[in-house]
């Protein structure tokens, strides 16, 4: 399965793309897994990707959330301003 991340702000900053392409075997992953396997494959941002929302078709999904390969996924940290 292959799904396409959104990344957007610092995020896609610190990991140098605004678009990041997953593989894996599985038929679907949870939000959760999604996170902890960036964080094991991009470690100097692991830190925002933990604090990071993730949205999937254009919602915020829980950890539980299964993603498949037809989803839209956004990783999407927090920003502030004024």
């Amino acid at each position: 399965m292959e799904i396409i991340i959104a990344l957007f702000a610092g995020l896609a900053d610190r990991i140098g793309t605004s678009r990041l392409t997953f593989t894996t075997t599985e038929a679907s992953v949870t939000v959760d897994q999604l996170k902890e396997i960036l964080t094991e494959n991009y470690p100097a941002a692991a830190s925002l990707i933990a604090v990071s929302f993730v949205a999937v078709n254009q919602e915020y999904a829980r950890g539980e959330v299964l993603i498949t390969s037809t989803d839209e996924v956004a990783l999407i940290p927090p920003v502030s301003g004024g």
